[in-house]
């Protein structure tokens, strides 16, 4: 318990020692707390069409005065609209990836633990899912489902869990060879126990390193979805098609494509330079570099 707890701060002095790792975590955390308090920032309802919203002429207003960051075509008050959509976009990429985080890494640990025939049927079928383009896969799924944000979600589930199971597959091969798992095997561990206490514990790292850069990916798939609309459908807001929605005002109403752009790019940022620092963090060159 002791060595345990020594490890982890262990982990996080090296983190916090990693530069990379305080700019992601802030943009992180600015754009989680900037969703998660939505209700609470947000000027207007993100469906509210203010009468005052648009010109004289009928063009979205610019950014100032009652709607800091400008409106859209339709009059809504466009920074509500961006703090409820990283609601549905962050929402939505973080269930995806908590799902295939769960169903990679339990196909990975049975690929690698038992290999033969389960191995085989298991890796066949991921290669399949690997040889198609994943927004092409996204596509296709998403022409064929009726849009929403469930269907969103499991498409990106589908198109993202195949790479970490084979990263699982690939540490599971290398721990059952280990002596711990020889020895567990030896006194009659059962298989569920060994998969359990011995093996699953030792792919975490290469899991929540693969999670943290993923979702930088998964918001950009989910963005391109809604832009090309079959993703979250309309009205409900997201960075994706507020995008689609400007991109035919690009000249009068620049704002209504620029706002949700700089979103999504702080976004996949922050989640970028975070994956990248806990990676050095659980490297142990990185951390004897860092050490000295």
């Amino acid at each position: 318990m002791f060595r345990e707890r020594r490890r982890q701060n262990d982990f996080w002095g090296r983190l916090l020692r990693v530069r990379r790792a305080w700019v992601g975590g802030f943009l992180v955390a600015l754009v989680t707390a900037s969703a998660l308090l939505a209700p609470i920032l947000s000027p207007a309802d993100p469906l509210q069409q203010f009468r005052d919203g648009l010109s004289s002429i009928g063009t979205p207003l610019p950014p100032g005065g009652k709607f800091p960051l400008g409106t859209d075509h339709l009059g809504h008050d466009l920074m509500s609209r961006l703090l409820y959509g990283g609601q549905v976009s962050l929402l939505v990429s973080f269930v995806a990836n908590l799902t295939a985080g769960i169903l990679g890494t339990f196909v990975g640990v049975l690929a690698g633990y038992y290999s033969g025939w389960i191995d085989t049927a298991l890796m066949r079928f991921t290669d399949v899912l690997l040889a198609f383009p994943a927004i092409l896969l996204a596509l296709g799924l998403a022409a064929v489902l009726r849009p929403s944000v469930p269907v969103v979600v499991t498409i990106l589930t589908v198109i993202t869990w195949p790479t970490l199971a084979r990263l699982v597959r690939s540490q599971t091969l290398a721990i059952r060879e280990r002596t711990f798992v020889e020895s567990a095997r030896a006194v009659g561990a059962a298989d569920w126990y060994i998969i359990i206490f011995h093996i699953l514990p030792h792919t975490l790292t290469v899991t929540v390193v693969w999670l943290t850069l993923s979702f930088a990916s998964t918001v950009l798939v989910e963005s391109a979805l809604s832009f090309l609309g079959v993703g979250v459908p309309l009205p409900t807001p997201s960075w994706g098609n507020m995008i689609n929605e400007g991109q035919s005002r690009y000249r009068i109403a620049p704002w209504m494509i620029l706002v949700p752009t700089f979103a999504i790019l702080m976004t996949t940022l922050g989640f970028n330079l975070l994956g990248d620092a806990i990676r050095d963090a659980l490297d142990p060159r990185t951390a004897l570099r860092l050490k000295n």
